[in-house]
Parts: structure tokens; sequence; C-alpha cells
């Protein structure tokens, strides 16, 4: 495995998206930037907007425009390339306000799901770590089905997770989401039952005797049928197999990483990490799997 560093001296990056020509978005989610940035195929960055909250996970449509979880704002948001706000949504009367919007994906369904953490920022954050007594806060952790074009909630898919995070479809089309406090990857049947049911398909945390939290974040599918899952706090891309079993674990030079893109093309991913403010770059078997780029205007 061969391992570099594409990017430095970013805020707290997340939400890494991969464009054709070798540049990538990410967010910034220090106090200081709180940007979406565009990062050349140098690394150079750009900054594309301050969305002054808390930009979190981020997906790109078939028109070129970026959707944002934005934690801090409690809100899904969209816009140009130019930084411009086009769409809000903050929740709905049937189901309240978001929490925490955390990560996203389009599904082949040319919907977008979302990962909703379960509690507000200024309830268990303290700058960028977790308040005393976080474990035993009242965690309603969700997944939604949203209607880009409406910009409406068209389900809740599942509630009372312990920390929602990392969202992917597997090659199947099935749906997988994962619980940072458990170590869990979860799996929905989206298409098969109007109200699909949580199944368990795997964890990602290894026995160590390290103090402090750690717990899976982004994750992707691979070409090869694996799920590529960052661990935060555990300072590795755990993979997965096919039956949700430890193939495994892709060691990184961060201790903090928060999610990850493939390239387009050349068999890398390229992963965020929060405590040195890079993306690293390794090289890994495949290429991802394809992404959903619907058309949404």
């Amino acid at each position: 495995m061969t391992s570099g560093i594409f990017a430095t001296d970013i805020g707290a990056p997340e939400g890494p998206v991969t464009l054709p020509d070798g540049s990538m978005y990410v967010t910034e989610m220090s106090n200081a930037t709180l940007n979406v940035t565009k990062l050349s195929p140098r690394g150079e960055r750009h900054v594309v907007t301050k969305t002054g909250g808390r930009p979190n996970g981020l997906a790109i449509d078939g028109d070129g425009l970026i959707w944002i979880a934005e934690a801090g704002h409690r809100a899904l948001i969209c816009i140009d390339p130019d930084g411009r706000e086009l769409k809000r949504l903050e929740g709905d009367d049937n189901h309240g306000r978001f929490y925490f919007p955390n990560d996203l994906v389009f599904g082949p369904d040319d919907h977008l799901y979302m990962t909703d953490s379960g509690m507000a920022l200024a309830d268990f954050l303290d700058g960028q770590n977790f308040v005393e007594g976080y474990m035993d806060l009242a965690w309603d952790g969700r997944v939604y089905e949203i209607d880009p074009k409406t910009m409406k909630i068209v389900r809740l898919v599942d509630s009372k997770i312990r920390f929602t995070n990392g969202i992917a479809f597997g090659p199947d089309n099935t749906l997988y989401a994962n619980a940072s406090f458990t170590g869990e990857i979860y799996r929905y049947d989206v298409f098969g039952t109007r109200q699909p049911t949580r199944e368990l398909f795997g964890n990602v945390l290894q026995p160590d005797d390290q103090t402090g939290f750690k717990g899976p974040d982004g994750m992707k599918f691979g070409l090869d049928g694996r799920l590529y899952c960052v661990v935060y706090g555990q300072q590795n891309v755990t993979v997965l197999d096919r039956d949700g079993k430890v193939a495994e674990r892709l060691m990184l030079d961060g201790p903090c990483p928060t999610n990850l893109a493939f390239a387009r093309k050349g068999n890398k991913i390229l992963v965020t990490e929060v405590s040195k403010g890079q993306v690293e770059s390794i090289d890994v078997p495949c290429d991802g799997l394809p992404l959903f780029y619907p058309k949404t205007t």
C-alpha cells in the first residue's frame, strides 16, 4: 500500500467529493474556517463559500450543484459552484427540525439520503470535542429520504440511532449507514418495503486499550464490493467484505479521519483528517463504486 499527502493546512476537513479533473471539494469545520472549499489537482485551496455554521457532508448532482449537510445551521443547503445558495431545508412539520445533518448520498431513485446525528451541535460539542457524559445523552440519530427537486422529506428511514454518521449505497442498491458510538454498520432495503427495517451488517471497531472516543465516520463502496469506512480515533480505514467481516485495516498518517472519497481514476482513496488538517491519499486495489449524479433542477 502506498500513501501520501494530497493537501495540508485545511481547517478540520470533511465531506470529500472528487471531480473528474483530479480536483475535489471538502468542507472545513474549524471555527476559523466553516467553508466549502475546492482543492486543485495539486491540493491548492480555493474557498467556494463560507457557510458560517458547521458544514459537514457534501454531495454533487448532475447539474454541478453542491449539496451541504450543514450541522451548525441544522439545514440541508444547495449552492451553485460559485457559492450562491439556491435551496434550503431545515425539516418539516411531521418530523420536526433537523438536529445535526451529517452526511449525504444520492440514490438510484434520484433522491437524496441524509444522516442526522440526533442532537443539536450546541448540546453535545464544546468546540471540536464532545462534552462530558455525551454517551448518556438522549440521542435520536436519523436517516432521511429527501426529494431534491421538491425539497420535501419523503420519509424517515430510521431513528433512535446513537450518532448516525456515514452513509452509502452498496452494489445491490441497498442503503448503508453507521452509528459512531457503537461502531455498527446498518443496512436497509429502501426499495423493497415502504418502511425498511434496520439490519446489522458489521462492526468496524477494533479491540484495544485506547482511551477517548473512536467510531465510524464516512464510508464508500469499492468496485470490489467491499465497504471502506474511516474510523475516527482509530487511525485507519477499516475494510469490510461482502459478508460484513473485517478484511483489512489501512493505517493512516493522522489519528482522526472523518471521511473518504475514491478518486475518479487511479485506484486511490482520499481521506480527510482533522487533527493534522490534511487530505491523505492511499492506493487501493480498485476504483470506487460509481456514485449517482441525478439532475435536480
